[in-house]
């Protein structure tokens, strides 16, 4: 049951009807009010949006002219309440959104309403996909291992997620194996244009993950949130925004031969970050458009977040038509969307004119060339032709041992055989042509026969994996023909790679089969592995034992090669230093390869049967392959099979023991979900704010400060405050799992946040989740959580200091729930990545910048002292939100450093958020005053 659109005041007479063959929709005209047409597509969409929901309060006629009188050049200033049409959630995002319902279900009763009141208002759904963990790989039943793994670690997860789907109306949950919930939301879940009891409009959608904008390919708005605010999203509150600046991105020419979707999204992403998109719109337009493939428009849309934009969105046309019919959907509603589209002006024409935009950029694609990305920000693009020399250039920055002699050395042999049924080596060497490089060459032994030498640069991981390229068919069947032709000649991955094969829609599965192409893929070294996010969000899963013991004892610089969208420090595996972003062809090549230390121009990848070199060109499927296989294998009827019954699940699934009561009886003893403590105590009308005294600093940052950084992530490492808490509960170590399944559990999570093993806190000399405790004598290093423990305890409150970019990243809204449990009351910041200082004002925690132009560098702030932040009480006075706060750092035998730092609450409504000390808060007291 979808939510029923409430009577708008209709206050501009919009309100219409719309025939559709023997169809008749009631709709919100846009050429009802004088500006409307004129805007681009993404705020035609927002002006449908006002247009419908105005309430006169929330949504007045003020703001609905705001928008048809949008000024491109002005800075965003006026804020509007955007109601989307649903809410799209992951499992690791998810699981905590449904501990914090459940929690408000208590904390409802608690405060005199009924646990019935806490429902989504709007249709909630989710897709387990970030769970599974590449434990086994290389051999045919990786796929079956690694499944009954994931079930075997996630049972009380998934039981919890099916007793949510079964208690709370308007909650849907994909269950695991289906495929990535972005793959599964643009081929299935969304409906473009919406009929909801006889309104249509536009689909509309916030996500619990950032590439929740890989919709915006199919014209659809919406992008990444936290958490925090997709729950309060779900309980019918608008999001708060402005109106924001939009950014036109024209496209002409065409893509050539040899350039794959992933160099295209590369180039722009490179363009886009460098132009600066932060809090804009990204919005395509021009003829060019009408040439990119919806599959490739959804892999622009995807990296939106890399480039920092709320959303990098298509306008609708016949591509998007043709792709409805593809994957399965009626009739009915394609010819809504087309006609829908076509009425309200958002319908892109050939030779259209064009809106005006705020700022200009343009991209001819016959101008692209093959590139890869790394090794540490998806932003920092390598063409191709440069990418030996550029990772020599790199190496230093990596190999901490300096300038190397080339003398090899035997790692003592390992007896326990890996996961996987990986060939013997036949002395390959990751050491070949290293001359005037740092060399460390170490031999290994192969369980399985045989030995191979790693050295600096070898690949470690090779993994087609993540939302961005997994199911766009061009990439994926190039690499699959790619493999082909390689096998062919009898090249394969090199022995000590693990090679990863994880694809975002069961469909890839489907065509893979009726192309006879796995049989290839396999011969490489790819088997499919499992249907999730895989390596890109972290789950790697454990090296063979022989290759990581030889990195750690060796320390090598090892690097990984993925077809993913985030290659942040610390994230692809915790013995890989460098992470490269590439197209699924390219990671099949770098597998055979072996080595980022490699010239694909100029070295061959090995040799053929009859000793002849062959080449990355000799194997290089062409255009017209890889579109005649796509034309003769994919088709309508696979994606209706594969989701003819998708929140089914299989027998696991089914087989599952769900609680049935309406409040969740929750388990002290469990490691996995634990009651959340945000409500614990709440009175029924919120205290006011205070000025911060006293406070000390938790973590002093640089620039790029990624949630990756912040926001327990990956695997738990033994010793370290999680790993301790999981112990002290009975977990054995292999059971430790990754931080993603255990966000359910506040208790490994805070443990865990601040605690990324690439994290440089520069209070301390050592990398890692380490800070300096105040509390003791002489300031000793301590764990963060450690430290703040004790600061809890003696009442001294925190604030973090950081650079530019502070949160760049996924949408992770425990980046900000662990802030605040650790005891941070404010984060000062060159600048913020949207989606986290959004975030950490849900948590109540408040983001502030320093001065334009200044640091805590410039200031000459050493994390050292003791700060007063005075001015916040304004909060308490009104609807204004203070511009500046003053701050006052103070330490013995130095002067005071003073300066006035901008408070980022950008709208009226976040100020209340903060006010009642976080957006959940604030939702249930308005709950139960309802």
């Amino acid at each position: 049951m979808e939510l029923t659109v409430a009577e708008s005041k209709n206050s501009f007479n919009a309100k219409k009807t719309l025939e559709v063959g023997d169809k008749s929709y009631d709709y919100f005209a846009l050429d009802a009010v004088e500006g409307m047409e004129k805007l681009p597509y993404s705020l035609k969409v927002l002006g449908e949006n006002l247009l419908r929901t105005e309430d006169g309060k929330n949504v007045t006629e003020d703001h609905i002219n705001a928008i048809a009188n949008w000024d491109p050049s002005a800075e965003p200033s006026i804020e509007i309440q955007f109601t989307p049409a649903r809410v799209l959630m992951q499992d690791f995002t998810g699981v905590p959104c449904v501990v914090d319902l459940a929690t408000m279900r208590e904390a409802v009763s608690a405060l005199g309403g009924s646990p019935e009141q806490v429902n989504p208002l709007n249709p909630a759904e989710m897709v387990i996909d970030h769970s599974v963990i590449i434990e086994a790989f290389g051999s045919s039943d990786a796929l079956d291992k690694n499944v009954e793994i994931e079930y075997e670690r996630n049972e009380e997860r998934y039981q919890f997620l099916r007793w949510g789907a079964e208690n709370f109306s308007n909650f849907r949950v994909v269950p695991p194996g289906t495929g990535i919930v972005h793959q599964v939301n643009i081929e299935y879940l969304s409906r473009v244009v919406f009929d909801n009891e006889g309104v249509a409009y536009p689909d509309t959608c916030i996500g619990t993950d950032s590439h929740t904008t890989m919709q915006n390919g199919l014209g659809i708005l919406g992008w990444g949130v936290g958490g925090i605010e997709a729950e309060a999203a779900m309980l019918g509150q608008p999001v708060s925004m402005l109106i924001p600046r939009v950014v036109g991105f024209k496209l002409t020419g065409e893509i050539p031969a040899g350039v794959t979707a992933t160099d295209v999204v590369l180039t722009i992403t490179e363009m886009l970050r460098e132009h600066g998109v932060v809090q804009k719109f990204v919005e395509f337009y021009g003829n060019g458009v009408k040439q990119i493939p919806l599959a490739n428009r959804a892999t622009i849309g995807n990296m939106s977040p890399e480039f920092g934009s709320t959303c990098a969105i298509f306008p609708i046309d016949e591509e998007t038509i043709n792709y409805l019919h593809l994957t399965g959907r009626s009739q009915e509603d394609i010819d809504r969307v087309e006609a829908y589209a076509k009425a309200q002006g958002m319908w892109l024409e050939q030779d259209a004119a064009e809106a005006e935009y705020s700022e200009y950029l343009e991209l001819d694609l016959s101008t692209v060339v093959p590139s890869i990305a790394g090794p540490k920000r998806p932003q920092d693009r390598i063409l191709l032709s440069d990418s030996k020399q550029t990772f020599r250039n790199q190496l230093p920055d990596y190999n901490t041992a300096g300038d190397e002699t080339f003398e090899p050395v035997r790692a003592e042999k390992v007896e326990t055989v890996s996961y996987n049924e990986s060939w013997p080596g036949n002395g390959e060497s990751a050491a070949e042509g290293a001359e005037g490089r740092a060399s460390k060459p170490v031999i290994v032994e192969s369980p399985q026969g045989g030995e191979y030498t790693l050295d600096h640069g070898a690949v470690a991981i090779a993994a087609i994996t993540s939302c961005t390229n997994t199911s766009n068919p061009s990439v994926m069947v190039g690499a699959a023909l790619l493999a082909r032709k390689a096998a062919e000649k009898g090249l394969k991955a090199k022995p000590w790679v693990k090679t990863i094969m994880a694809p975002g829609s069961q469909v890839v599965d489907g065509y893979y089969e009726r192309a006879d192409l796995w049989k290839d893929l396999e011969a490489v070294g790819f088997y499919l592995s499992g249907f999730g996010c895989a390596s890109c969000i972290g789950n790697s899963g454990p090296l063979p034992n022989e290759v990581s013991e030889a990195i750690n004892e060796y320390d090598l610089t090892a690097t990984a090669v993925l077809s993913g969208n985030r290659n942040f420090e610390g994230r692809i595996s915790p013995d890989v230093k460098m992470n490269y972003l590439a197209s699924p062809l390219l990671v099949i090549a770098y597998s055979i390869a072996g080595t980022m230390d490699f010239d694909f121009e100029t070295q061959p990848l090995g040799q053929d049967q009859d000793g002849n070199d062959v080449f990355l060109r000799d194997v290089w499927p062409s255009t017209e392959e890889i579109e005649s296989t796509i034309a003769s294998t994919i088709s309508r009827e696979m994606y209706e099979a594969d989701y003819a019954d998708v929140f089914k699940g299989d027998e696991q699934w089914q087989g599952l023991d769900v609680p049935e009561d309406e409040t969740f009886q929750w388990n002290e003893d469990s490691t996995y979900i634990r009651k959340a403590p945000y409500f614990d105590g709440m009175p029924e009308e919120p205290e006011d704010v205070t000025d911060i005294e006293g406070a000390r600093v938790l973590a002093k940052l640089g620039d790029s400060v990624t949630t990756d950084h912040i926001s327990p992530a990956s695997s738990i490492k033994p010793g370290t405050p999680a790993a301790d808490y999981l112990d002290s509960h009975g977990v054995e170590r292999q059971d430790y799992n990754s931080f993603g399944s255990r966000r359910g559990n506040h208790e490994v999570m805070v443990r865990g946040t601040f605690a990324n093993i690439r994290l440089r806190n520069e209070l301390v000399d050592e990398q890692g989740g380490y800070t300096r405790d105040f509390t003791k004598e002489d300031a000793p290093q301590d764990f963060i959580y450690n430290a703040a423990m004790n600061y809890e305890a003696a009442g001294i409150p925190l604030v973090v200091l950081a650079g530019k970019e502070y949160g760049t990243g996924s949408s992770r809204d425990w980046a900000a729930k662990g802030t605040n449990l650790l005891g941070v009351r404010a984060v000062i910041a060159e600048s913020f990545e949207r989606i986290h200082r959004s975030n950490l004002i849900g948590m109540g925690v408040l983001p502030l910048q320093f001065p334009e132009g200044e640091s805590h560098g410039s200031l000459g702030l050493d994390g050292t002292e003791t700060f007063t932040i005075s001015g916040i009480t304004a909060f308490n006075e009104g609807d204004e939100i203070p511009k500046t706060v003053h701050v006052k750092a103070e330490k013995d035998g130095a002067d005071a450093i003073e300066f006035d730092a901008v408070v980022r609450v950008d709208t009226p409504g976040e100020a209340e958020y903060y006010r009642h000390g976080g957006i959940l808060q604030y939702v249930l007291r308005q709950m139960v005053k309802s």
